[in-house]
């Protein structure tokens, strides 16, 4: 391909598709210039603010006016991409939001945290609109490598840099994995686009095998059973606020393109799918009954969540009757998840920075005494994650289990619902604790440090997208592609 032709690619449609991923690079790029220009420096939280609001505007725009597949059909600027992008920006803000006061010895490198944290967006987005493997793939690691660097960001603290190496060492083999998966692909095929995929004969062993290898691949960022056990000792090392970008962005992506390649995989293998989302839910729910340490106890959790969204997929696959609604059960259920992890995570963080910093179900006795909004706050984040009605947890699980049962999978809806109730009894284990148990004597002081303006702000914010997602889903549903 010669320069001229590379030219025409970039067209008036195809400048204003990129339009959200130009703002969150020039964002970010401002934020890097703050650390040595002393006029950015004093308003780095403004132009973070001011790109990730930028960016949602454009995302709003894109969702009013779709523009379609642009770059060569390699990239599509759809609804679909739009309420992603969005997802990822409300993810992105929280986690930054909990992260201002966080920091104590870390706080001379705030400006690269703050540029790591732009820059994860920018790959989310990409990995929305891939459809191209090669994108997607580009959009996997402008994602996985600042998250990487997160992880392990708190270097004097022995936890996130073992977090960070793990993290990295398994991210660089799933990546391997899925690179040649698409080599694969392609010798089968001769493309790596989805436009000329869809026509392309998937029926050979060459194709199912580097099929297999993709979904491995993004297997690993969804944390599904049998590529979850990075999940644990991650999540408990990294920065809580990363966590929590961890725990909500990353997955959204990653199904965002699941969604998007379902095609890839035949129809006769959802059974399969239903089988793996299954047992993801059983593992996911019975190792967060044997946790002492309440964010090991959400990164449980959150595997068991991905199995349950996992069965959205099989949906999607199983035709195109149920598509539309398979599409917005998992859109609905990754919006809900999203603002209930980012709060649950970010109260932890608020936990943490203050008065007693340790996240054991030890050290929440009696909080409701010490904290008591902290302890209200989540109290409503454990029932929305446990699927209580009047949540946005409980609605999105009602939108997953109908396109499973409407799609044949009885015995797996039935088997999802009773899991679902397995997950109550460690959700119900963080509120009886803050509200019906005595303080330790060694919980740390009872002077309780007040959470800063930011962190006050992504907990309200996280409240009312909870309670306006159980009581008013049409506000929400009503705006979906």
């Amino acid at each position: 391909m010669n320069p001229q032709s590379i030219l025409t690619l970039f067209d008036d449609n195809a400048l204003r598709a990129m339009g959200p991923l130009l703002a969150l690079a020039a964002g970010a790029l401002l934020v890097l210039l703050a650390g040595i220009v002393p006029i950015l420096g004093s308003a780095r939280g403004l132009i973070v603010m001011a790109t990730l609001g930028v960016t949602a505007a454009l995302q709003i725009d894109h969702w009013r006016d779709p523009i379609g597949p642009v770059l060569d059909a390699t990239y599509m600027a759809d609804k679909g991409t739009a309420a992603f992008g969005l997802m990822f920006v409300a993810a992105t803000l929280l986690a930054w939001l909990y992260s201002v006061h966080y920091y104590k010895e870390d706080r001379p490198f705030q400006g690269e945290h703050d540029f790591l944290m732009l820059v994860t967006p920018l790959g989310m987005t990409m990995m929305a609109g891939a459809q191209d493997l090669l994108v997607f793939f580009v959009g996997l690691e402008v994602l996985s490598i600042p998250l990487y660097a997160l992880a392990a960001f708190r270097r004097n603290r022995l936890r996130s840099v073992e977090a960070g190496m793990k993290y990295f060492l398994l991210g660089a083999f799933a990546a391997a994995f899925f690179l040649y998966g698409a080599g694969l692909i392609y010798m089968a095929s001769g493309s790596v686009t989805f436009s000329d995929l869809r026509g392309a004969a998937t029926h050979s062993p060459l194709f199912q095998a580097g099929v297999a290898l993709v979904m491995a691949s993004v297997f690993f960022k969804v944390s599904v059973f049998p590529f979850h056990l990075w999940v644990p000792d991650v999540y408990e090392g990294s920065p809580t606020p990363v966590t929590a970008l961890m725990a909500t962005g990353t997955k959204a992506a990653a199904f965002a393109f699941l969604l998007n390649a379902a095609f890839l995989i035949p129809p006769v293998q959802s059974t399969l799918v239903v089988a793996i989302a299954v047992i993801t839910m059983a593992v996911g729910n019975l190792g967060a009954l044997m946790q002492k340490d309440v964010k090991r106890m959400l990164a449980y959790s959150g595997i068991a969540h991905a199995g349950t969204i996992l069965l959205v997929l099989a949906g999607y696959m199983n035709g195109d009757i149920l598509r539309g609604a398979a599409f917005d059960a998992a859109v609905f259920y990754l919006g809900a998840y999203v603002f209930t992890a980012a709060g649950a995570f970010g109260l932890l963080a608020v936990l943490e920075q203050s008065d007693h910093p340790v996240t054991t179900f030890e050290s929440l006795k009696g909080l409701a005494q010490r904290r008591p909004y902290v302890a209200a706050a989540m109290t409503l984040f454990m029932l929305s994650l446990g699927g209580i009605p009047a949540t946005g947890g409980f609605l999105g699980k009602w939108f997953v289990f109908s396109v499973s049962y409407r799609s044949g999978f009885v015995a797996a809806t039935i088997l999802g619902a009773l899991l679902s109730v397995v997950g109550m009894a460690y959700y119900l284990r963080v509120i009886v604790a803050m509200y019906m148990q005595p303080e330790s004597k060694d919980a740390g002081p009872r002077e309780a440090q007040a959470p800063g303006l930011p962190m006050a702000c992504a907990t309200a914010v996280c409240v009312v997208f909870v309670i306006a997602m159980g009581v008013m889903p049409n506000l929400f549903l009503d705006r979906l592609p």
